[in-house]
């Protein structure tokens, strides 16, 4: 290597460094300027510099030129600029332009931040494109040149070939192309909602093409008679006249290659961006920037997986061969798209294995049971712990008991007892003179939790603390200090517990309620609190295995699949309005026989008046209707001692009916309540309402849900409380409530911190998400930090595509 390239790598790495992880390094590093220019300095007295290298060396110095008073994004600029001349001295293009790797050696870190800035590049400045169509390709989250590459198709038509009007036949997808016979506006019959329709003919015959409740000012003026077009759609025969509804129809010109005689992609659309645009542009950035595209998965797994080329399957996902199989790529089978998911899934559970070997790999806090507290704890309680519930907490004492931290998911359905699992952990920590924090995801849960255990934390000698966003000034000081000295053992929160302000003194044990709500990113917060603590995850909400893997693929599983003894089935039935008054027979007759009884509304924010006013007015109807019964009300805005009067008087019994908004999704524990009536069910998700069921059959009594649902209820909506009425299987309802709603949606949030799916789905891809995680774990367990120079490019990459936030032994 000549003294040039040496000063060159020597620029290099400081820059690398500076930009690693989207530049989440930038607010941290102090000095770039002084050192870049005694560099450049050296390299100018050079004697192989020649006068336009010297000239670009003293352009890179004069671009960090006041570095660390910038703000971040003029840091970030002035780096960039640093790097584009740094390319220029390399003879590589500049990096403003679409870069061409070279394809026969492995690419450097160098390449790897060339790309990023040529695939970061705005699609405003795509030819063509322009101020307003990029907003409109904003609309549809296009901003970038890689946005753009990864907007994948939402179907393709087959134009290879396209048959004669007199031979398409009905029931199949057809193309055809002609002339515009005839447009016009029809009304139905007594003048109602009119449709529009155009008429096309070919010469061997004629078809029609029908749009219903369509904005007919902007179908009229699109097409006029004598315009030559092309139509896709199913055939329909009606009455001898062949029919399309709703096809796809757009200018025809035979000469135009890019959308006709070959299968073409169709995109979802927004209004003001048609198909024949979108093709265009996306089709320039094929052509013009796939050569900056990196493949990042190592060679030996595409080998033996099969897998196409980054390269080739980004071209071929947008722009089939017309020997492709045209049934794959319908169905989403391509190979293209394989490897695509393939992609995603691999960077996926690469972060997982390496946080779950990190971990491994991670000094903890060795913790023996000691038997003093939990064994008092044992015996204050009401009752034994199930065979599912000491099996748990076997595995959690071996996990406390290693040297390494626990990270460990609890799972069951509700009512099985994992409160009291996750107690006797906590016990755990405090008997070896550690800290415990538990951390649910709202104020009502950690309220709830708090009210749950310290009744038993005072009778052992404990001290807890509640510590939410809603306490204040001097109350919250005050805790504070309790926890910053030690004096408080268990504090019990929301988000507030991982705020720069609560200082543990020896945090040995973190327990994150309901971790769906949560995204990695707390997890990683929480772990700071304290010197590698044990990690417990619970979840009320049972996980489908597939979404497990993918959002919990970091952590060691535990389920709890029995229940106590002494549960009875709860009978689950769905009535409309209208059979309102069959509801408040079931609610009369229980109460009548001594029972209880709750009545829900759906609580769609937390601070929503309207919750208030619906709950309220509610209790105010049931006073009416049931003269003689007690009615107590539960809501959002009560405080924390109200609440826990008001659940006091519903468990005492000195209230027959509990009218309430989703504050009672999880932690009160009534026996004798065997009524839950549920009102305007089809706002709820499918998992909820489970946990809410939930709340009865806690007792040998019959229990009945009972779902009112709003007589407009979407075929959707049907079949989701349908599955309610059919199993009271917590992990089937979750399978069920993933397949309609999606990840994103099950979640509650998108899993702040994890890499984004453009294009795989965990459901429909389950398969290529088990190999990937498969070969993910396999590579990580030969080279656990990615250290081995082949892994190089894989470890910046892998920082990139989780954008700074795997916190991890051995990296960064």
């Amino acid at each position: 290597m000549g003294e040039m390239e040496n000063i060159l790598d020597s620029i290099e790495r400081p820059l690398l460094f500076a930009s690693k992880n989207s530049f989440s390094h930038l607010s941290n590093i102090k000095g770039l300027e002084s050192t870049i220019r005694q560099i450049t300095a050296i390299g100018s007295q050079q004697s192989v510099a020649s006068s336009d290298k010297r000239e670009k060396l003293q352009r890179i110095a004069e671009s960090l030129k006041g570095f660390d008073d910038m703000p971040i994004s003029e840091k970030k600029d002035s780096v960039l600029r640093a790097i584009e001349i740094l390319g220029e001295l390399r003879k590589n293009p500049s990096t403003s332009q679409p870069l061409n790797l070279s394809t026969s050696d492995m690419p450097s870190a160098f390449d790897l931040l060339a790309s990023r800035k040529s695939l970061s590049t705005s699609i405003q400045f795509i030819k063509g494109v322009g101020p307003k169509l990029a907003s409109l390709l904003e609309k549809k989250g296009i901003r970038t040149v890689e946005d753009a590459m990864y907007f994948i198709p939402r179907e393709y038509q087959d134009r290879r070939e396209i048959r004669k009007i007199s031979k398409v036949e009905a029931g199949r997808v057809e193309t055809v192309t002609g002339d515009v016979l005839a447009v016009d506006d029809v009304g139905f019959k007594g003048g109602r909602k009119k449709f529009f329709e155009i008429m096309v003919g070919d010469g061997s015959g004629f078809i029609v093409g029908k749009w219903f409740h369509f904005n007919l000012r902007y179908m009229k003026g699109r097409f006029k008679k004598g315009d030559k077009v092309i139509m896709t759609g199913e055939v329909r025969a009606f009455g001898g006249q062949r029919e399309m509804h709703h096809p796809d129809i757009e200018p025809f010109d035979d000469t135009d290659k890019l959308n006709f005689g070959r299968i073409v992609p169709v995109y979802s659309l927004t209004e003001g961006l048609g198909e024949k645009t979108l093709r265009r542009i996306i089709s320039q950035v094929i052509a013009g920037y796939l050569d900056a595209v990196i493949d990042g998965i190592p060679q030996f797994i595409s080998g033996e997986k099969g897998l196409l080329p980054i390269r080739e399957a980004l071209r071929k996902v947008h722009f089939p061969d017309n020997g492709d199989d045209i049934s794959a790529l319908m169905s989403g089978n391509s190979a293209a798209r394989k490897r695509l998911v393939f992609d995603e899934f691999f960077f996926l559970e690469l972060g997982m294995a390496l946080k779950h070997k990190g971990v491994i790999l991670e000094k903890g806090i060795t913790m023996e049971e000691r038997g003093g507290l939990t064994g008092r704890l044992r015996k204050l309680l009401p009752f034994n712990l199930t065979m599912a519930q000491e099996r748990v907490i076997q595995e959690i004492k071996r996990d406390m008991a290693s040297n390494h931290p626990m990270n460990r998911l609890v799972q069951g359905d509700v009512g099985c007892g994992k409160t009291i699992v996750a107690f006797i952990s906590v016990l755990i920590a405090v008997e070896n003179g550690y800290q415990a924090a538990i951390m649910a995801p709202t104020e009502l849960l950690a309220e709830q939790h708090y009210l749950n255990i310290h009744r038993f934390a005072e009778n052992l000698g404990i001290k807890i603390a509640l510590l939410t966003s809603g306490i204040k000034g001097k109350e919250k000081e005050a805790i504070l200090s309790l926890i910053r000295t030690g004096v408080v053992q268990i504090v019990i929160g929301t988000h507030a517990v991982i705020q720069d302000a609560v200082e543990f003194k020896s945090l040995g044990l973190a327990i994150i309620d309901e971790q769906h709500r949560f995204g990695v990113v707390q997890r990683g917060i929480i772990k700071k609190k304290g010197d590698n603590p044990h990690i417990l995850v619970m979840t009320a909400t049972p996980i489908p295995r597939t979404l497990a893997m993918t959002v919990y693929g970091d952590l060691d599983f535990s389920v709890i699949d029995e229940m106590p003894p002494g549960r009875s089935p709860v009978e689950t039935k769905i009535y409309n309005e209208k059979e309102r008054e069959k509801v408040y027979a079931v609610i009369k007759k229980d109460v009548e026989a001594g029972r209880q009884a709750y009545v829900v509304y759906p609580l769609v924010e937390e601070s929503e008046k309207s919750e208030l006013m619906d709950a309220t007015n509610m209790a105010e109807r049931l006073k009416a209707v049931f003269p003689d019964f007690r009615i107590g009300l539960l809501h959002g805005r009560m405080k924390a001692e109200e609440k826990e009067a008001v659940m006091k008087g519903f468990k005492d019994r000195e209230i027959d009916i509990l009218v309430a908004t989703t504050v009672i999704e999880v932690g009160i524990d009534v026996p004798n309540a065997t009524v839950m009536v549920i009102e305007h069910a089809e706002r709820f998700g499918l998992s909820q309402l489970h946990q809410l069921r939930g709340r009865v059959g806690r007792g040998s009594h019959k229990s009945r849900c009972l779902l009112l649902a709003q007589y407009k209820r979407s075929e959707e909506a049907w079949k989701r409380l349908k599955v309610m009425e059919e199993t009271t299987d917590g992990f089937r309802i979750a399978e069920v409530d993933l397949e309609i709603r999606g990840p994103g949606d099950f979640l509650g949030t998108r899993q702040s911190g994890m890499p984004d799916f453009r294009v795989g789905s965990i459901i429909r891809d389950a398969v290529l998400l088990a190999e990937a995680k498969a070969e993910a774990f396999r590579l990580i367990e030969k080279d656990p930090h990615l250290s081995r120079p082949e892994n190089g490019l894989l470890r910046e990459m892998l920082g990139e595509r989780w954008k700074g936030r795997l916190e991890l032994a051995g990296i960064g």
